[in-house]
């Protein structure tokens, strides 16, 4: 259903017939975390996450998961080498 609080005309799956769902009724402002996200969105002269009701929620426990500017990098575990057997291949 279209939104009829703060992002009105733009689809919000928290609204139904009787208005918001969302905890609250509303949608929460983004938090400055949130700097340079491309999910952010101006609606009445505030900022506002487009993927997310509620963004400081989801930096609570670390890292957004939807956030588009947070690079995560994978560790590569480094695989253990057994020196007897890397002595033999080396003699080969």
């Amino acid at each position: 259903m279209l939104c009829t609080t703060i992002r009105e005309g733009h689809d919000c799956h928290f609204m139904t017939a009787a208005g918001c769902s969302y905890n609250g009724g509303l949608c929460h402002e983004i938090v400055e975390q949130c700097d340079g996200c491309n999910r952010k969105s101006e609606y009445a002269s505030k900022w506002y996450c487009t993927a997310c009701p509620e963004p400081d929620a989801k930096w609570k426990n670390g890292n957004c998961n939807l956030a588009t500017h947070v690079k995560t990098m994978s560790a590569s575990k480094a695989q253990k080498i057994n020196p007897l057997k890397a002595s033999k291949r080396a003699a080969k």
